[in-house]
């Protein structure tokens, strides 16, 4: 293996036929007789695909076609503008791209990107929570938080500049496998998706006594009936007093502060997964999870995931 393989032209048919063939990009969008050059460098590992794409010349546009691929973007230069319904989102890095088709515009472009098939994704994160009942979804675009995207960025460095190049260490299998684990593990742990919370979930409940465990067991299962802090207690076989002693020592919250949020979690999950144009509404979704006022649920919900119901919704 070499790396990187590099392709380089100044002719934008050849260009476009690489984007459509590399990076589903469809209909395109460029001035005619614009000037157009494409720097593409790339390499694979174990179904792993690593590109670096440097594209100069008249701003562009395009559709994307990201279904079935996970697909981690870096903007190292130039401009990255998605467009989600009528809201435009200018891409910062590292970031997941939609695995969906979405539209994009760039100018003088200078994009590092990860990509995965979804289903070997799914594979590692259901091993990873050792259960086969785990439907992964990705809930966001941003990593959870600086320090993991800082992580991201690290493993990813870490394989370009030291495995890749390492003609030895690439020999190995065992090593080849071990690096692609790696990424996939960092990259379940860096960005928001089912994983997480299914893990968040076990982590409470192997962690909790047992009286804590009773009460988050049956909060799950009940997350779309009529339940408060007395059918909680009962559950948990405490009074109500002493499971919001027991739930603010052993997890630093409330039974209903816990409820509210598994709520507002399964509520975005029907976002993300709505289809066009099936007549998912956000009342309708907001309201299979109990959330009867659209002004509150809207204000939780944007102030956990940073954007409107709406907003994911249409994504």
């Amino acid at each position: 293996m070499t790396w990187p393989a590099r392709f380089t032209t100044t002719s934008a048919a050849e260009g476009f036929s690489v984007l459509e063939e590399v990076y589903a990009v469809r209909r395109l969008q460029v001035a005619p007789d614009a000037p157009f050059t494409m720097v593409q460098s790339s390499a694979a590992l174990g179904g792993v695909r690593l590109e670096r794409l440097r594209l100069t010349g008249a701003p562009a546009a395009g559709l994307t076609d990201g279904t079935g691929v996970l697909r981690i973007a870096h903007v190292l230069g130039g401009s990255l503008t998605l467009t989600h319904g009528p809201a435009d989102v200018a891409c910062r890095g590292p970031f997941r791209l939609p695995s969906h088709p979405f539209t994009s515009r760039w100018g003088d472009l200078d994009l590092f990107t990860v990509t995965v098939d979804l289903a070997a994704v799914q594979d590692h994160a259901r091993g990873l929570a050792g259960t086969e009942s785990l439907r992964l979804d990705f809930t966001g675009s941003a990593p959870v938080s600086p320090a993991m995207a800082r992580y991201w960025a690290g493993t990813v460095g870490h394989l370009t500049r030291s495995l890749l190049p390492n003609a030895r260490a690439m020999s190995s299998p065992a090593l080849r496998a071990e690096a692609v684990r790696s990424l996939l593990t960092a990259a379940l742990q860096t960005f928001p998706s089912t994983f997480l919370d299914q893990t968040a979930r076990q982590h409470e409940t192997s962690a909790a006594p047992g009286a804590v465990r009773r009460a988050l067991a049956f909060v799950d299962e009940h997350l779309d009936a009529d339940i408060g802090l007395a059918e909680i207690a009962e559950a948990a076989r405490l009074s109500p007093r002493g499971l919001q002693a027991a739930f603010r020592r052993e997890l630093d919250t409330a039974p209903l502060a816990h409820l509210r949020s598994a709520r507002l979690a399964a509520a975005h999950r029907d976002l993300v997964r709505a289809e066009a144009g099936a007549g998912d509404t956000v009342e309708a979704i907001a309201a299979r999870w109990r959330f009867f006022h659209r002004g509150r649920f809207a204000a939780a919900y944007a102030e956990r995931y940073g954007e409107s119901p709406a907003a994911t919704l249409r994504a």
